[in-house]
């Protein structure tokens, strides 16, 4: 396999086992009739994943990743700790995450089986998105991206000042730069209600520090971007603090909560340098970078404790040839 196939691979089958021990607990606890066949499907889906996963790297004499484990890192047993509402929203935007990301993995296989395997789960995934969006409009808790006005005709950008935003008069949002602020603000939201269920049930103290700074950095963001749209009179997205509960029984291993929380993390350090990029006015990439700057320390902060609980699985790498040198004998 090439260093893409195995790469993509290995990330697949963490983020499976990951999934699959929280999926097991949202399955013990949801009490929705309408969520609760989602939440099995998710699950049949990650198990199915886990299982072609194994079959590719054991014909390829890969050793399989150690990942996470039902066993180990997870307690379906514990109080209830999200509500319904924020399990299916949770499904909603790890569905979108898992489309682009099946997307990418199958743009860059070579070889027919890892080709078959990511094709098949973009399929999966798509499919999996469309009945999601049906639940959720049905509630009518579906949050569509806001409406822009219809223009006459189309029009030319005929002056500098479509690029400018520190001083004087601010052009109204594009449409790209209003779809980047909503979508970070929703992830954002997730993720503070994430950390703030996280927080209250993690043992080590590290890690719940760590993860109370990511509620704070969370909500700071949506704050943000928030005001951002409200200048031009666009609706942000509602905030999910409230979907959690008090519990404070161990529900999840540290481990796990810190791999979700550094793989959050990630996400918002490629969303927003995409978001940079598809945002001519300058204040905004300048917001993007400060941002950006905030969450890539916030992010060594999480390696470090993760290095240090040696819970950081190393993923494949190029040979070290001073090692292999140093082993000649």
């Amino acid at each position: 396999m090439t260093s893409s196939e195995i790469t993509q691979l290995w990330a697949a089958y963490m983020n499976d086992s990951a999934l699959e021990c929280k999926l097991q607990y949202f399955l013990a606890k949801v009490s929705d009739g309408e969520v609760q066949p989602l939440v099995q499907q998710a699950l049949d889906l990650a198990q199915s994943h886990l299982i072609k996963l194994r079959a590719i790297f054991t014909n390829d004499n890969y050793p399989i990743p150690y990942g996470f484990k039902p066993t180990e890192d997870v307690d379906i047993n514990a109080p209830k700790l999200y509500s319904d509402d924020y399990i299916l929203r949770y499904l909603h935007q790890g569905a979108q995450i898992a489309l682009e990301a099946y997307s990418i993995s199958l743009s860059m296989a070579g070889r027919v089986d890892v080709f078959n395997y990511f094709s098949e789960c973009v399929y999966e995934q798509t499919g999996f998105l469309k009945t999601l969006i049906t639940v959720l409009q049905s509630k009518g808790l579906y949050i569509h991206m806001p409406y822009l006005p219809k223009p006459e005709s189309y029009d030319f950008v005929k002056s500098q000042n479509f690029l400018t935003g520190y001083f004087g008069e601010r052009r109204p949002l594009t449409g790209s730069e209003i779809v980047n602020l909503f979508g970070n603000y929703q992830r954002n939201a997730l993720g503070s209600a994430t950390m703030i269920g996280f927080s209250q049930v993690a043992k080590n103290t590290d890690v719940r520090k760590f993860l109370m700074r990511g509620k704070e950095i969370s909500q700071k963001h949506c704050e943000i971007f928030g005001s951002i749209l409200h200048e031009d009179d666009v609706p942000a997205p509602a905030k999910m603090d409230d979907t959690v509960t008090d519990s404070t029984t161990y529900t999840f291993s540290d481990k796990l909560m810190m791999y979700y929380s550094t793989g959050l993390i990630a996400l918002s350090v490629g969303y927003y340098g995409a978001s940079m990029s598809m945002s001519p006015r300058r204040d905004l990439g300048a917001t993007y970078n400060r941002l950006l700057n905030e969450i890539l320390k916030y992010a060594e902060d999480g390696a470090n404790i993760m290095i240090k609980n040696q819970w950081l699985e190393e993923p494949p790498r190029a040979l070290d040839r001073d090692e292999l040198a140093k082993k000649k004998k």
